[in-house]
């Protein structure tokens, strides 16, 4: 049932290498051509993502493609997501779809020479097991397959990114962060008058964490509403669990979905679009670090009658958390009484996490 609905919930867009990328840039061309009379333009984010991923490390990411048996008799898709681990070290999860709870074909470790990341290990695939070798090399993933099956299979680098990435916000939102200020907002658990926030406000309209200067919470509070939020990990790959992009959105400053560099990695309850410590997500929905990602959350607070509050999370569009009862705050929050409202809490916890383009609406 929970993969059903993981496949009813895909919308997300993406881009594959070839011709598809050809025509994308001379679109590109020319929209900013056409621009020059119209204004300033968003860069397009399957591009945007692109670059990022590819100037922090050109093996990272989504890959896809197929395989086939060595007579031809049989073939079928392959994907696989590549995991950075520093020095040269990469891990490689192959899966016969994305965004998927079902066991892995393979779990690869990678070396790179400099030029080529080569990968070996065992898989599995139904009752035939075998082992893998394989490498990236240049624009091409490719290797074959020895045992109970023997063939080989090709895989190209795709970019997926969010339907709500960029989101204008509707009429009547309340603009939390339009990337140019931080009116809305101020440091937790300061004086007035000593609660500016310190974050780094960055060309282009993001904002970046600063490490050591505290969280932010917005000056509004709200009861029940939708909020739109877009972030970024940064790509840290030396680190390793929740030292690797770490931060948080926070539901009435008490109720957390987590935000960190889980690209690739199982989806448990403290990594990336987890309800902290709560609820795990449906489906790991996390992206590669140094590429946009979206939340869409809504939130109704806890009833009258000491119902609990509910929350459902849309990651990169796909419904993650499904009406979620929450039944106490998480840790780390600022505020424990749940009957009161509370503003969006954005969390310092010691890495550049970004965010921009924040808007909320009030049920």
């Amino acid at each position: 049932m929970v993969q059903e609905v993981i496949k009813e919930n895909k919308e997300y867009r993406f881009l594959a290498n070839g011709c598809k990328i050809i025509i994308c840039v001379l679109a590109f061309a020319l929209s900013v051509l056409l621009s020059s009379c119209a204004g300033p333009m968003a860069v397009d984010p399957v591009v945007e993502a692109r670059g990022a991923i590819e100037s922090a490390d050109a093996a990272m990411g989504d890959w896809e493609g197929s395989w086939k048996l060595e007579d031809e008799s049989d073939s079928g898709p392959v994907v696989t997501q590549v995991i950075a681990l520093g020095k040269g070290k990469y891990r490689a999860k192959v899966l016969e779809e994305f965004d998927t709870r079902e066991e892995p074909i393979a779990e690869l470790d990678g070396q790179s020479d400099g030029a080529v990341v080569r990968f070996a290990g065992p898989g599995r695939a139904g009752y035939n097991e075998f082992q893998i070798e394989a490498a990236i090399e240049g624009s091409k993933f490719s290797g074959s397959f020895n045992g109970d099956a023997t063939g080989s299979f090709a895989m190209e680098k795709v970019i997926r990114v969010s339907p709500t990435l960029g989101a204008e916000p509707p009429e009547g939102a309340i603009v939390l962060f339009n990337g140019k200020n931080f009116k809305q907002w101020k440091h937790t658990n300061k004086k007035p008058g000593e609660d500016l926030v310190q974050w780094n406000l960055l060309k282009g309209g993001a904002m970046e964490v600063v490490k050591g200067t505290g969280s932010i919470v917005t000056k509004k509070k709200f009861a029940d509403f939708k909020l739109h939020v877009e972030f970024r990990t940064p790509f840290m790959p030396d680190a390793r669990g929740q030292a690797r992009g770490n931060s948080g959105v926070y539901m009435q400053e008490r109720y957390e979905v987590q935000v960190l560099d889980s690209y690739g990695l199982e989806g448990k309850d403290n990594e990336c679009g987890g309800i902290y410590k709560i609820g795990a997500p449906m489906v790991n929905m996390c992206a590669p670090p140094t590429q946009w990602q979206t939340y869409d959350i809504t939130f109704y607070a806890p009833g009258a009658e000491k119902t609990n509050a509910r929350v459902t999370v849309v990651h990169n569009g796909v419904t993650i958390h499904d009406n979620v009862s929450l039944p106490k705050p998480t840790g780390g929050g600022l505020e424990s009484d749940v009957t009161k409202t509370g503003g969006i809490y954005l969390q310092d916890h010691g890495n550049p996490v970004q965010y921009r383009n924040i808007w909320l609406i009030e049920l």
